[in-house]
């Protein structure tokens, strides 16, 4: 599935939807496994990929499992299956804490910003970092990007934490989006001269060179301005002009009188 676009990818998990609904009504006693391979037969391979997908998001991973699995009325010994209903584990905590992928991978840049945007996209480990580093350079916090997606708060921040563990795991250095509290290192000499030439020659934004470096825009845009770094070498920004007086930008807006020429040639 990875080959396909997000709007691919999204229509045909909502194709597979009603599949998955049929799914649930045979496994809950509607069929029997003879009608569950009919409906699997049925399917390509990237549709079964699709529809276990689907199936997996149907169920919550907070609920307890005695609640997910309370239906089952009988074990597979045929024997009455009693669910502990006091067990307090949840369907999250039963699943295996498999390693997470860490190599490099295609990164959908239009599954990205969808899922910026709000909208729930399935992403890659390596998109999901994308998002991050997006996102911080944006500002925007991971409670603010749950509040987008409309999900439990500390779902994106909990997707952080595994992706942390697994890269520790793997003896891996932390991508500068993982490593939470703390101080990220100064910029070599070299470095602030290399990002001051990039910006320099021109075609490249301060948010751009913010992804690149792992660093906020706020950070790249002091360096370039040599507001910090100052004696670093390479050239450094020019100052932007200063803003209009507010009496300018009212008669600029045409709320008095003529609109002086500084105004106009700054504004041209």
């Amino acid at each position: 599935m990875s080959v396909l676009t997000a709007q691919q990818r999204g229509d045909l998990a909502e194709g597979m939807l009603p599949v998955a609904a049929r799914m649930a009504m045979l496994v809950h006693g509607d069929g029997g496994p003879e009608d569950v391979q009919e409906v699997l037969a049925g399917l390509d391979d990237t549709q079964r990929t699709a529809l276990i997908v689907v199936l997996a998001g149907l169920v919550d991973p907070e609920q307890t499992i005695a609640k997910a699995l309370g239906w089952v009325e009988f074990d597979e010994t045929g024997a009455l299956a009693v669910p502990r209903w006091d067990d307090p584990r949840t369907v999250r905590e039963l699943a295996e804490d498999a390693e997470e992928p860490v190599d490099e991978d295609y990164v959908d840049a239009v599954a990205v910003r969808l899922y910026l945007n709000g909208t729930r996209v399935p992403l890659t480990d390596t998109e999901f970092l994308s998002v991050l580093e997006h996102a911080a350079a944006q500002g925007v916090n991971l409670n603010e990007l749950d509040r987008r997606l409309g999900v439990a708060r500390n779902t994106n921040g909990d997707r952080v934490n595994r992706m942390r563990k697994a890269y520790q795991r793997a003896d891996r250095e932390l991508p500068a989006v993982l490593v939470a509290g703390e101080k990220q290192p100064e910029f070599t000499d070299a470095q602030v001269v290399e990002i001051r030439e990039k910006y320099a020659k021109g075609g490249v934004t301060d948010l751009e060179l913010s992804l690149q470096y792992g660093r906020s825009r706020k950070s790249i845009s002091t360096l370039l301005s040599g507001a910090t770094y100052r004696d670093a070498g390479g050239p450094i920004r020019a100052p932007r002009g200063p803003k209009p007086k507010e009496e300018s930008r009212q008669q600029f807006a045409g709320h008095t009188g003529p609109v002086p020429a500084a105004v106009v040639a700054h504004a041209s």
